[in-house]
C-alpha cells in the first residue's frame, strides 16, 4: 500500500513540475521501503560525465600539458611530501600521475597524483623485489627524478620518467610529447642532467 502511495506521489510531482522523473520503489516489507526520484536531466549529465571520465591516456596527455596544470616534476614533489622516499618513476597514466616511491626498508609504494590540481588521490604499497638494483644504479648519481624531468622538459612535455637499471647505461629515461602530440624519448645523464635523445628512439 505504502508503494501505491510513493508512486502516486511522485506521478503527482511529475505532472505539476511539468518534467519527466523515473521513480523507483524498493520494499521487503512494508515498514523498509525506500523510494528515490530521478530526473531523466541528471542521469543523462551522470553519463556525459562518465564518458568524459574514460577518456584514454593521449587525452591524459594533452591535459598535463595545458597551462598551469601539473607538470611530471611537481607530480613527483606532491608523491615524495605524502610517501617520503625515493622516486623511481612518474608517468601519466589513465588520467593521472602514477608515481613509483622506494621508502625506507626497501618497500615501494605507488602514489597517484591528479594532473589538473596535484592533489594526492591515493597511495598503495607494491611487492616489488628489486630495491637493490635501483639503489645501485642510484648510487653516486645527484640527479634525482624530479631534476630529469625538469631537464627533459626543455624538449617537451614531459609524460613519463623512469629510472633505467638494466646494462652499462644507468641513467633516467624520458618521454616527452610536443604540441603536435609527437612523442619522444630522451636520456638524462644521473651526474650532469644533460638531456640527448634515445639511440633506440625512432
Amino acid at each position: 500500500m505504502k508503494r501505491n502511495i510513493v508512486i502516486a506521489v511522485v506521478t503527482a510531482a511529475t505532472l505539476v513540475g511539468g518534467g519527466t522523473a523515473t521513480a523507483l520503489a524498493v520494499a521487503g516489507d512494508d515498514d523498509d521501503s525506500t523510494s528515490v526520484t530521478r530526473t531523466d536531466d541528471d542521469r543523462d549529465d551522470r553519463g556525459e560525465e562518465r564518458s568524459d571520465d574514460r577518456d584514454g591516456d593521449d587525452d591524459g596527455a594533452v591535459r598535463a600539458a595545458a597551462p598551469g596544470d601539473v607538470t611530471a616534476a611537481e607530480a613527483i614533489t606532491a608523491a615524495l611530501k605524502h610517501t617520503p622516499g625515493t622516486a623511481v618513476s612518474a608517468e601519466l597514466d589513465d588520467g593521472s600521475w602514477e608515481v613509483d616511491v622506494l621508502a625506507e626498508g626497501d618497500t615501494w609504494h605507488t602514489v597517484r597524483i591528479t594532473p589538473d590540481s596535484g592533489k594526492v588521490l591515493g597511495a598503495q604499497k607494491d611487492d616489488e623485489d628489486d630495491a637493490a638494483e635501483v639503489r645501485a644504479a642510484l648510487k653516486g648519481a645527484s640527479v634525482t627524478a624530479e631534476d630529469a624531468a625538469k631537464a627533459a622538459a626543455a624538449k617537451g612535455t614531459v609524460v613519463s620518467v623512469d629510472l633505467d637499471d638494466d646494462g652499462g647505461d644507468k641513467g633516467w629515461e624520458a618521454e616527452t610529447r610536443a604540441s603536435g602530440g609527437d612523442a619522444r624519448d630522451w636520456n638524462v645523464d644521473p651526474k650532469t642532467a644533460s638531456v640527448t635523445p634515445d639511440r633506440d628512439d625512432d
